[in-house]
């Protein structure tokens, strides 16, 4: 595919047409995960390890067969360059919120639809964020050391995620709010009253876009994944209460990369003209 110009409309159109009209996006019924942490594990080469996960259920065979599957590696040198993706629109609003413990990750969901994100003229609700640790997605190969994923539906049940990476270093603001309760969770919910996802810092407008997959079985397709660019730091403290909290075989819970099956991966950074950020 052709890098988008101004001078080529049509180039634009049909980049637009394939990253968000995907008939592979029909297929994401909602925001679901499996919730029985027994029956998958991400430890490689074992019987229920990931690269055994489209053997383990009937209904996860596209963990395995799948051609768009996430997370992938980000390679710079290979990314298409597209201005006209724009910035992104979020509308975050305090409201209700629980913390969960899924055994194989830690979940704040937020109860009602008052925040949303909008991608090209489509709104898709904010349902929960949750954390993996070390990171799902690398980029140029790098693994960082936790990966935050803020999942939001729209109305037909496609699914659109915003991935945040981290590296060791100062505390996290969100997590700096939800320390002493993920510290006492165990395994029942807490209601943490009314919650800002504006606590989620993205810290950057540059960002990656692909479509892919759920990361956990049943590994879903038709995902618009939104990667932020720039990487950002979490205290090992905070890293080492998430670790603690979810069941002990989840400590490290992320899936490894995927092969990109020449899938297109694009990288929004503001024009010339504009302020980088």
């Amino acid at each position: 595919m052709t890098l988008p110009t101004n001078r080529n409309l049509f180039s634009v159109g049909l980049v637009v047409l394939v990253l968000f009209s995907s008939p592979f996006l029909s297929t994401a019924s909602g925001s679901n995960k499996t919730e029985n942490t027994e029956e998958f594990s991400y430890a490689v080469g074992t019987p229920k390890g990931p690269e055994n996960w489209g053997h383990l259920n009937p209904e996860w065979k596209t963990c395995g067969i799948g051609k768009r599957q996430s997370p992938i590696d980000v390679q710079d040198n290979k990314v298409q360059v597209f201005h006209q993706l724009g910035k992104l629109k979020k509308d975050y609003k305090p409201a209700p919120a629980v913390l969960k413990n899924r055994g194989h990750d830690i979940m704040l969901q937020w109860k009602g639809e008052v925040s949303q994100l909008h991608i090209n003229a489509t709104y898709y609700k904010l349902i929960q964020c949750h954390w993996h640790t070390p990171s799902e997605h690398t980029l140029n190969g790098k693994k960082f050391d936790l990966e935050l994923h803020a999942v939001h539906r729209n109305s037909k049940g496609e699914i659109a995620v915003i991935a945040i990476l981290y590296k060791i270093g100062h505390p996290d603001y969100l997590l700096s709010k939800l320390f002493r309760k993920i510290k006492s969770l165990g395994d029942k919910d807490i209601e943490l009253g009314v919650m800002n996802p504006g606590d989620i810092k993205f810290g950057s407008r540059k960002y990656y876009r692909y479509v892919g997959s759920l990361t956990t079985p049943p590994c879903t397709e038709g995902v618009i994944w939104t990667i932020v660019k720039k990487v950002r730091t979490v205290s090992k403290e905070q890293l080492r209460v998430l670790q603690e909290a979810v069941h002990h075989e989840f400590q490290e819970n992320a899936r490894p990369t995927q092969a990109l099956k020449g899938r297109e991966v694009w990288l929004y950074t503001p024009e010339k003209n504009h302020k980088p950020t």
